[in-house]
């Protein structure tokens, strides 16, 4: 045992209370929590100074990391954690695994690219973008997942309210923004202008995912202007990765399984 181990692991030395205290002061609260069990592996197998630091720094980074993923996936405002490892690639034969790996680094977020995801219901493109939204967080990205329904009420709410600009910079802090179910339900030409305020000011500044279950020559049909369709698609294809799922829905294939 080292001589320093020994003379610091008792109960009632007022160095490790000490010590305690100063790990707490300095935030490094795994640390505190378990330094006594450090202490005592340390004394039983005998490791080096080095190799106790490090067990310490790499106990007090764990914890940082999953407070950060913790916090950072609350304020995603993921509506399910579904992860890329639990996609089934097999059932969806027209995405190539490759494409969704290389996104997975999320190079394209500092390039301030986006991806949009097509196809009919039920066939993953919500999945796959809260699964990518959750690899960009690991990577320290600040991510927001909204349905397209819901921000365009809150676009519409905020210039109701005279705070469109407020709102606008709202959602242009986040570097990855995922914007779910665009087509589902009809959007106002206003409220499709708002969209396009959005898009144009994230423009080549910030990564989009969008999700959609109408092809891109229904876009006017969606926005209820062609003019305006043709805007938002200019912004978001200019600097794009387009996947068109065209395989069958999940949901579909659970219910129809036998019981």
């Amino acid at each position: 045992m080292h001589h320093w181990l020994r003379e610091v692991f008792s109960l009632d030395n007022p160095q490790l209370l000490r010590i305690q205290e100063n790990l707490k002061v300095l935030k490094l609260h795994r640390t505190s929590q378990q330094l006594e069990m450090l202490l005592q592996e340390a004394s039983k197998n005998e490791v080096s100074y080095s190799d106790f630091l490090d067990k310490l720094l790499e106990e007090e980074i764990s914890l940082k990391h999953e407070k950060h993923m913790a916090l950072s996936t609350a304020l995603a405002k993921f509506p399910y954690i579904k992860t890329l490892e639990s996609f089934d690639f097999s059932f969806q034969p027209s995405i190539d695994p490759k494409i969704i790996r290389e996104l997975a680094t999320c190079s394209f977020i500092d390039r301030a690219e986006n991806l949009i995801l097509l196809g009919p219901p039920g066939t993953g493109k919500s999945h796959l973008s809260v699964a990518l939204g959750l690899k960009a967080i690991q990577k320290k990205y600040r991510t927001l997942f909204i349905p397209a329904t819901a921000l365009i009420a809150s676009l519409n709410k905020a210039y109701a309210e005279n705070r469109l600009e407020e709102r606008l910079k709202l959602y242009c802090v986040s570097k990855l923004l995922i914007i779910d179910e665009i087509g589902y339900v009809p959007v106002d030409v206003h409220g499709a202008h708002l969209l396009f305020q959005l898009i144009s000011r994230r423009y080549e500044r910030g990564s989009i995912i969008l999700t959609s279950n109408r092809g891109f020559g229904q876009w006017g049909e969606i926005f209820g202007d062609t003019i305006i369709a043709t805007a938002i698609l200019d912004r978001l294809l200019h600097h794009s990765t387009v996947i068109n799922i065209k395989g069958e829905s999940y949901r579909l294939k659970r219910s129809n399984a036998p019981d």
